[in-house]
């Protein structure tokens, strides 16, 4: 059995199944490996706002790495171990290339996602549907959204734009790319999120186990998608979904069953807890 002490878990496409829920099975894994006293933490590209409260609620979850890796925080006090914004000056010129893209935009500002009346309106049915739940309770609407991003330049952790389309999010993918110096992944189909340079999931979580005196063979982290990459890869066990992306599955050292199938508390059981199927 694998001394992990730090077990970082990506929600969408991993703890979360494709019914935005995490199954009493994950949860008991969970609870299980926290009883056991490794820390297990949410790491995701939403923000702060956005994780669900009953994995905020597991007794003993303490910190919480967000927005890819922008802000990762102490629960219980609010402190910042990590956080990570762009310079306004590239904010503004990420924001010159995707604004008119034709795409549903949101900017995460502070630990929130802000969109306009597209956004939160017609833009919502470019998302799977079991997703407009916790877009439609999570995201702020703002009437003018070039008067709030002038506002906040100094501010923005993360540009979130979902296309209606590949070839969409492809175009904008390489405006920004050609133009900008920064980070650039996907989380789910047709999706495109944008960090600062060096700000990606896996520079989080080593900010979090550094913090934590905890060395890379002791950290264990689980995701699916290109937003996860430098999580698997930096991590001393990286584990990916069976549902995971082609580039994720090449880099893990482990792949575990879907997010339909419990592959989170299979992981954990395997890995932490000494038990497998």
């Amino acid at each position: 059995m694998s001394d992990i002490r730090l077990i970082a878990l990506d929600l969408d496409g991993t703890v979360l199944n494709d019914q935005k829920q995490i199954t009493p099975r994950t949860l008991n894994a969970i609870r299980e490996a926290i009883q056991a006293g490794v820390d297990v933490i949410p790491a995701t590209g939403r923000t702060a706002s956005g994780v669900p409260e009953e994995f905020l609620k597991i007794p003993g979850v303490r910190y919480a790495l967000t927005s890819n890796g922008a802000s990762v925080v102490e629960l219980s006090s609010g402190r910042h171990l990590a956080e990570l914004a762009f310079t306004p000056e590239m904010a503004q010129a990420v924001y010159g290339r995707v604004a008119h893209t034709g795409g549903s935009m949101a900017i995460f500002v502070d630990g929130r996602p802000y969109t306009d009346v597209y956004g939160m309106n017609e833009g919502l049915s470019l998302y799977p549907p079991a997703m407009h739940p916790y877009l439609r309770s999570t995201r702020v609407m703002v009437e003018d959204m070039p008067a709030f991003f002038r506002a906040h330049p100094h501010e923005v952790e993360k540009f979130s734009i979902m296309y209606p389309d590949t070839a969409s999010r492809d175009a904008a993918w390489q405006a920004v790319e050609k133009d900008c110096d920064v980070e650039i992944t996907s989380s789910i189909p047709n999706n495109l999120e944008i960090n600062a340079r060096g700000v990606t999931k896996g520079r989080g979580l080593l900010v979090l186990a550094e913090t934590l005196g905890l060395s890379r063979s002791q950290v264990m982290a689980c995701g699916d998608s290109g937003n996860d990459l430098t999580m698997i890869q930096n991590a001393g066990l990286g584990v990916a979904m069976a549902n995971a992306t082609p580039e994720v599955l090449a880099a893990a050292d482990f792949v575990t069953a879907s997010n339909n199938e419990d592959g989170v508390a299979k992981a954990i059981e395997r890995f932490v807890l000494g038990r497998a199927d």
